[in-house]
């Protein structure tokens, strides 16, 4: 699961932010209630007064703004009330969020385009913040509303897809997924209509042990002649998912060497497993991930991919393999500051979630300390009192209630895999 988003151009032109889905057609939604709380808008009017980042937030800025936050609770910090406002201004009245609406002032309507990556994460972000929030109760409705949302737009097959009525993909399903569990929500309860859960949909991208070029691997969506072909993307959300966990997690003991296995009745969290097992191989060939040429560009040559490596190497932290994933933590130490600083706070984010699974400090990474560098991109956040005892947090960062909230999984079997509380 990417976390810095894919071009504009691609967005625009697919609404697909992970891996190589095909175009999606965006159904209408129902148009929402003007006098809904949740559509309030106090400081629209200066929409990116409270923005991570300066670059063009149109197809991010929900995004990068909710990255921020996750990132900021697990290294202590509160993000400050200008940022949290900006965050829940952009929620539309029936719980949504879009990647970004400049004018908030105006209700969303039909021709909003609803993003149920953008409400997973941000759902996700919202409770991280609540317990230190000024408004904790507009914070819990906003989260509420949002799951409730998602909810109302999950496909019969028990999935989610990019935009409402979207065919289901692994990417926004584990997204989701992930959210559920970190809001306190069970996601085997979010049953379709036809009794299907995310689980179920989830499973339905895991590649065989027996294919020759992807085992283990989880596709994006089906080809059109309905082959799951191996997408690093894809199987790392997928892995993370499939563990119960979410982007926001700690490495897992005991650490173990990731194997591949068929079963005769899968299950989400062998599916994991066999997932962690293609990311191990995968970065083992060149110690990180690559991208393939954009399509168009004179230039065929494959790039390092931090993005997809970063998240390979959490994933792998998650599911026990951190042997596995410390070559490319180091690689990204290394190699990953040109490309953080030009991609702005959700890079920053990744990484620091990243070094965390790790247990490696984000505050000396390599020789940068990713979160000055990310705070300095925006509202600055609050500094936690350690010295008042009543206030202070777990060692992570992450108020209490969020934590508990991520514990309320099922429909996997976490078996030996118990983690830390970084959630």
């Amino acid at each position: 699961m990417n976390t810095v988003r894919r071009s504009a151009a691609a967005l625009a032109a697919a609404a697909v932010v992970f891996g190589t889905g095909a175009a999606l057609a965006l159904p209408a939604a129902a148009a929402p209630s003007p006098s809904d709380p949740a559509s309030a808008s106090p400081s629209a009017s200066g929409a990116s007064s409270g923005l991570y980042g300066t670059k063009d937030p149109t197809y991010d800025g929900v995004w990068r703004q909710s990255y921020a936050f996750l990132a900021q609770r697990g290294a202590g910090f509160q993000p400050a009330g200008l940022a949290v406002d900006w965050l829940l201004d952009q929620q539309c009245a029936d719980g949504s969020f879009s990647a970004y609406r400049a004018d908030t002032t105006v209700p969303c309507d039909a021709k909003t385009m609803r993003d149920t990556n953008a409400t997973a994460l941000a759902v996700q972000a919202l409770g991280s913040v609540r317990r230190e929030s000024m408004f904790p109760e507009k914070v819990d409705k906003a989260v509420k509303a949002g799951d409730g949302w998602l909810r109302s737009v999950q496909n019969k097959d028990g999935g989610w897809g990019y935009a409402p009525g979207s065919p289901s993909d692994a990417n926004s399903t584990s997204l989701v997924i992930g959210a559920l569990a970190a809001t306190g929500i069970k996601p085997g309860s979010y049953t379709s209509v036809e009794g299907r859960t995310p689980y179920d949909a989830l499973l339905t991208f895991a590649v065989p042990c027996s294919d020759k070029d992807g085992a283990g691997a989880f596709a994006y969506q089906p080809d059109k002649t309905g082959k799951l072909l191996a997408n690093a993307d894809a199987t790392a959300a997928a892995t993370l998912a499939g563990l119960g966990k979410s982007v926001v997690s700690t490495k897992s003991s005991p650490e173990q060497s990731p194997t591949c296995q068929d079963l005769p009745k899968p299950t989400a969290e062998r599916a994991a497993l066999n997932g962690a097992s293609y990311l191990a191989k995968a970065l083992a060939k060149t110690g990180h991930l690559t991208a393939p040429p954009m399509p168009g560009s004179t230039d065929t040559t494959e790039k390092p991919d931090f993005g997809n490596t970063a998240d390979a190497v959490l994933a792998l932290a998650a599911s026990g393999a951190t042997k596995e994933a410390q070559p490319a933590m180091e690689w990204l130490e290394k190699n990953s500051a040109a490309w953080a600083k030009e991609s702005g706070p959700a890079a920053y984010a990744q990484l620091i979630l990243t070094a965390r699974a790790t247990e490696t400090d984000p505050r000396e990474f390599g020789s940068a300390d990713l979160v000055e560098q990310l705070n300095a991109l925006g509202p600055e956040p609050k500094t936690p009192d350690t010295s008042d005892a009543s206030t202070s947090e777990d060692e992570s960062g992450f108020d209490v209630w969020w934590i508990i909230g991520i514990g309320m999984v099922v429909g996997v079997g976490i078996g030996f895999l118990v983690s830390g509380r970084k959630k």
